[in-house]
């Protein structure tokens, strides 16, 4: 059966009877009067486009541009795309205005922190300024540094027999002058103002590599993944295992409040960590403003089999509908996690690519008993 709906110069409605029970049936819409269902506008423009619908002002046909114009905002195609990808799956998405209290549905991945005495670094260390990089040639103290408690690379990487000084980055050299008395030729903050001259970011990567570090993890460059750090959980070691190396199962992203990344770059680095099997965790330092969080849709998903719907149950997930060309802030991708914390639900980052295919991923909350930052494991998903 066709649909009919109605723009009124604001809204669209459906008020034919058989279209409007059609419509709540497949849970369209918001009853607004008797017989009368007020559409969001990515509901109307997908029953013109996927289901045929007919649409029409003051008795005279309108097209799917038309009513489009008149309707248009922010992200508006993307927003559209990304509900149509749900729809056409089988699933319900419903305006963010529904919520109601918390759904207790957000699900917290509890990592297992273990307090850190950090070594005395007795030795003596030369810290080179183009390189951000210090070494310690002492034999014994910097072999005894790398194999006790991971920092830094004696030897060359996966060959630690081959040379035999310890070379550490600016963030293990940082973490030792702070706490295992490092002593260099350079002071601390000048060691700082170097290396923030090289990359602005420097002191937000440092912040949650000592946020893990005094945790009992290890972080080491991400660099061949694609991120700033690959993870270690507490007790991991650089030497040999049954005669295998070990190999991160984890890699961190830091994503500061005060920054921004376009979309495509940003899922790039996700999908690099998922082709070699790692988790992917963003990091979002910085200090917390509380500022208006905007999210799309909630989202209805399936239960044994069947297809979750507004009756009977409480939505899944909230989605950020996003496109592959616009850019995201660190602060905005924090308040919908925020928001998406408060009513209690997951929260489905979806991205429109410039052929309209949707790619969702699924986000959720990382605890790290103790910490100031946030932290979220972020995985590609199939609805």
């Amino acid at each position: 059966m066709a649909v009919t709906i109605e723009f009124d110069g604001e809204r669209v409605l459906a008020k034919e009877i058989t279209s409007e029970q059609a419509l709540e049936r497949g849970f369209f819409g918001k009853k607004t009067g008797k017989n009368v269902l007020e559409l969001m506008p990515v509901e109307a423009l997908y029953l013109m486009d996927v289901r045929n619908a007919s649409c029409t002002h003051n008795g005279k046909q309108v097209s799917f541009n038309r009513l489009a114009s008149k309707l248009q905002g922010k992200k508006f195609m993307a927003r559209y795309f990304c509900y149509r990808d749900w729809r056409d799956r089988g699933l319900v998405a419903r305006p963010m205005d529904e919520a109601e209290g918390n759904y207790g549905r957000s699900p917290v991945v509890k990592y297992p922190s273990k307090h850190f005495d950090c070594p005395r670094v007795k030795a003596r260390g030369l810290f080179l300024y183009d390189d951000l990089m210090s070494v310690i040639d002492d034999e014994e103290k910097g072999l005894a540094l790398y194999e006790r408690d991971w920092f830094g690379q004696y030897g060359t990487y996966k060959a630690r027999k081959h040379g035999k000084f310890n070379k550490l980055d600016a963030y293990e050299t940082l973490f030792l002058m702070r706490h295992g008395g490092y002593v260099l030729n350079i002071k601390e903050a000048r060691l700082v103002k170097e290396a923030t001259q090289r990359r602005q970011d420097f002191n937000a990567l440092y912040d949650v590599y000592e946020d893990w570090r005094l945790r009992g993890f290890v972080l080491k460059t991400g660099f061949k993944f694609g991120t700033h750090f690959r993870l270690y959980f507490p007790g991991a070691s650089p030497t040999l295992e049954n005669e295998e190396w070990m190999h991160s199962k984890h890699v961190i992203h830091v994503f500061p409040r005060d920054s921004k990344m376009l979309i495509s770059e940003w899922a790039r680095a996700i999908r690099v960590a998922h082709g070699v099997k790692k988790t992917f965790i963003l990091a979002i330092p910085g200090e917390k403003k509380e500022t208006a969080a905007e999210l799309d849709f909630l989202l209805y998903h399936r239960k044994h089999g069947a297809i979750e719907n507004p009756r009977e149950d409480k939505p899944k997930f909230v989605m950020l509908a996003l496109s592959e060309e616009e850019e995201i802030g660190g602060q905005e991708l924090a308040q919908a996690l925020r928001r998406a914390k408060e009513v209690g639900l997951e929260l489905i980052l979806s991205i429109c690519d410039r052929e309209t295919s949707i790619t969702h991923y699924r986000v959720k909350r990382v605890e790290l008993p103790g910490s100031k930052y946030e932290y979220y494991e972020i995985e590609w998903t199939q609805p």
